[in-house]
């Protein structure tokens, strides 16, 4: 398929389905591997989290270190190969107005269906970490008037988020919704409220879609589907589940390792290699070389 109509079918398809009752979930992804395992599962949208990618590829904090570039190139490569609309975290966009507008195209013809664009002062943290600040509410009007007018498809969506519920209350991070909404934005994104009677105000405050973000452990209750979905919420990412119980699997590989020197006793616990080849298009190589083998 061309890659402009894989593309825009893709960016077609998530706008219809977010304008749906149903809630959609979107499962974290965090490189190549993580991306081509849950692209298999018939998602309705995957999420790229900054925290893992940059985790995954840089090792390093969720803490403003990656750049738009090294950021970028990863957005890329993971929209390249997705046949899942795939939701891609933008931070805070890399700078001030013009790299918002240079950051929109970029994500824009990378292929994502949507970017999410947060009101965080630079250098950004994750929004479960402690010690956040906000800009002012108008200078990240600003941001999303810019990201708005920036984009040349109007079903590239924009999710504006907030981190302002931790530093500044839940009627600041109500206060700032309404007006990301009112500056052009298609999602709306209140970070890391602590109960679920806040989680029930943003969910009716709103006429726009909004961000159930469940960081597992985090500060935010993480909810069942049907219990987010009776409160209002329309999409529910779960940005490093994913990554946390890998974390967890390769932890006990190691410890093993360090007790008893091979991995026999581990047969049971792992995936298979031959399924994890196939996984990473091992078997068209194989196809191709059996079609042109002499």
């Amino acid at each position: 398929m061309n890659s402009r109509l894989k593309i825009d079918q893709l960016r077609e398809q998530f706008k219809k389905r977010l304008a749906k009752p149903e809630i959609i979930i979107a499962p974290g992804v965090h490189d190549m591997v993580s991306l081509r395992l849950a692209d298999s599962f018939g998602f309705e949208a995957l999420y790229m989290t900054g925290y893992g990618t940059v985790a995954s590829s840089l090792g390093l904090p969720d803490a403003g270190l990656a750049s738009y570039t090294q950021m970028l190139e990863k957005v890329q490569m993971m929209a390249a190969m997705a046949k899942t609309p795939l939701i891609a975290d933008g931070d805070t966009g890399y700078g001030g107005l013009l790299n918002i507008q240079h950051t929109i195209r970029g994500y824009e013809n990378a292929g994502v269906v949507a970017i999410q664009l947060e009101d965080q002062e630079f250098p950004k943290k994750c929004g479960h970490t402690p010690s956040r600040r906000v800009i002012p509410m108008n200078d990240m009007v600003k941001k999303i008037q810019v990201a708005s007018d920036s984009r040349s498809d109007a079903n590239f969506l924009i999710i504006a988020r907030t981190d302002a519920r931790t530093s500044l209350g839940i009627d600041e991070a109500l206060k700032r919704g309404e007006a990301y909404a009112k500056a052009g934005a298609d999602i709306l994104f209140i970070e890391s409220p602590e109960s679920r009677e806040e989680m029930q105000m943003i969910g009716k405050q709103f006429d726009l879609p909004v961000v159930a973000n469940m960081v597992d452990t985090g500060k935010t209750p993480v909810l069942s589907r049907d219990e987010l979905q009776a409160i209002g919420y329309q999409l529910a990412i779960f940005p490093v589940t994913a990554m946390l119980a890998s974390v967890k699997a390769m932890q006990q590989v190691y410890a093993g390792f360090k007790a008893q020197g091979s991995s026999v006793h581990m047969a049971n616990q792992l995936y298979e290699f031959n399924e994890l080849s196939k996984l990473m298009g091992f078997q068209e190589v194989w196809d191709f070389e059996k079609k042109y083998a002499e």
